[in-house]
């Protein structure tokens, strides 16, 4: 055992400094140490990958089921602000006290394999879910499919969202490539939820290459729905009259639609009830999608970091009416193809503040201003440079009319940044005047 591991932060820090590559994807270390844990789950167990919308879709399950009784645990990553937030039990960030002794017994179950950060805490989390005695499991794919350490466990249901492009050093050049890491997901003869209206050729051939029990949109599953409410349609089962979700965005109902999907085909071991479908979607929370900040200026934070999820910002955007400058915080890593951000979102942004992120992932915010005016052609448009997500929100705040918009997007770490101290509540200049 590690000397003087007392803390969350102790464990954090040496599970960051034990194996010479950040991201070492693979499931043969991993599975050996989860072997030796014992790790397994003794409940319905759902996992989620895709594109965009994962995190979406693990929150919408868990509300739903939450809602229908069932004690819940999701894991997901990355977190936004706190460690504690890639595990809920219950709806709840599990305690930071509470995960120390899943760390020693990963640590002890290793020897002398070396784990990845993610992989270390894959299994610690797991491990602590595992034994907190949840009824159902919720699992969130942290990069691809196939050899991300959370496919070491076999899933009931397996969801796949939308599958764009994204993680291309790791995942392959095209959504071809991509779709098939993800459809490594999905077990034999049991049901793999296609929630992509559009998905590529792979993942349809993988699914029937093992044998899945293949639920496919447009297929096996639709919606429909005026300004006031949407209907859900699948294999012998209607929901009409539904509140749209409670999370924003033109997207989310494709989410939604996978995630009704999902809970169908589990319907004879989870079963759930109309009235918790309604409640749960009504009453689902996620912090950093498409998220509007009631205040003068109005602030928006959206996690958007790839030019699929970022199209989907802008759409959503365009939706919110008129504001006379739109103010963007903006910081992102260094892998991220950048033109299709900017073609997209550029003609909405008025004025840039691009930032620095705490990771050496991270894009400088200096060659995010010069890629930026490289291709603007916008004489109206602005750009400045800021050392941290909080600097840039501040800076955004100076330079805002009350009327204005301030949009906060890209990486985690730019959103989770304006959220260290809470939610931030922005009243404008002259109301503070007032005051």
């Amino acid at each position: 055992m590690p000397p003087a591991m007392e803390t969350l932060a102790d464990w954090l820090a040496h599970c960051e400094q034990l194996h010479a590559k950040n991201i070492d994807l693979g499931l043969d270390r991993v599975r050996a140490v989860a072997d030796r844990l014992g790790l397994r789950f003794d409940c319905p167990v759902i996992t989620v990958a895709g594109t965009n919308g994962k995190g979406s879709t693990c929150a919408m399950l868990e509300s739903i089921l939450r809602h229908a009784g069932y004690r819940t645990g999701v894991y997901g990553s990355p977190h936004l602000v706190h460690f504690e937030e890639r595990l809920r039990l219950r709806g709840e960030s599990v305690e930071a006290a509470a995960l120390l002794p899943h760390f020693a017994a990963v640590e002890e179950a290793r020897g002398s394999t070396s784990l990845t950060y993610f992989e270390f805490t894959t299994l610690a989390l797991l491990h602590c879910m595992a034994a907190s005695g949840v009824e159902v499991a919720i699992l969130e794919v942290g990069l691809g499919g196939r050899l991300d350490a959370v496919n070491i466990i076999d899933a009931d249901c397996s969801v796949i969202t939308s599958i764009d492009l994204d993680h291309m050093d790791f995942l392959g050049p095209d959504r071809e490539s991509i779709g098939f890491e993800k459809a490594g997901i999905l077990r034999a003869g049991r049901p793999a939820i296609v929630s992509d209206p559009m998905p590529p050729d792979s993942v349809i051939a993988h699914a029937n290459a093992i044998g899945a029990d293949l639920w496919r949109f447009g297929h096996d599953f639709n919606v429909a729905g005026d300004k006031q409410q949407w209907g859900w349609s699948g294999r012998g089962r209607r929901y009409s009259g539904l509140a749209y979700p409670a999370l924003r965005g033109a997207n989310q109902l494709i989410n939604a639609a996978g995630v009704l999907a999902a809970l169908e085909s589990l319907r004879p071991v989870l079963p759930i009830t109309a009235q918790a479908v309604r409640t749960g979607l009504a009453m689902v929370e996620l912090p950093g999608r498409f998220q509007i900040v009631p205040g003068e200026p109005t602030l928006v934070l959206d996690v958007a970091h790839n030019g699929h999820a970022v199209a989907a910002l802008a759409e959503n955007l365009d939706a919110m009416g008129f504001y006379p400058t739109t103010h963007a915080v903006f910081g992102v890593m260094a892998d991220k193809d950048l033109a299709p951000i900017f073609a997209r979102i550029g003609p909405l942004i008025d004025r840039w503040y691009f930032t620095d992120l705490p990771t050496p992932r991270a894009a400088a915010g200096a060659d995010l201003l010069a890629r930026w005016q490289a291709q603007n052609t916008r004489k109206d448009a602005s750009g400045t440079l800021c050392a941290s997500p909080m600097e840039a929100l501040q800076a955004a705040i100076d330079q805002a009319d009350p009327a204005d918009r301030i949009v906060v997007f890209g990486s985690f770490f730019t959103v989770g940044g304006v959220l260290l101290n809470g939610t931030p509540r922005l009243q404008a200049r002259h109301l503070l005047r007032d005051a």
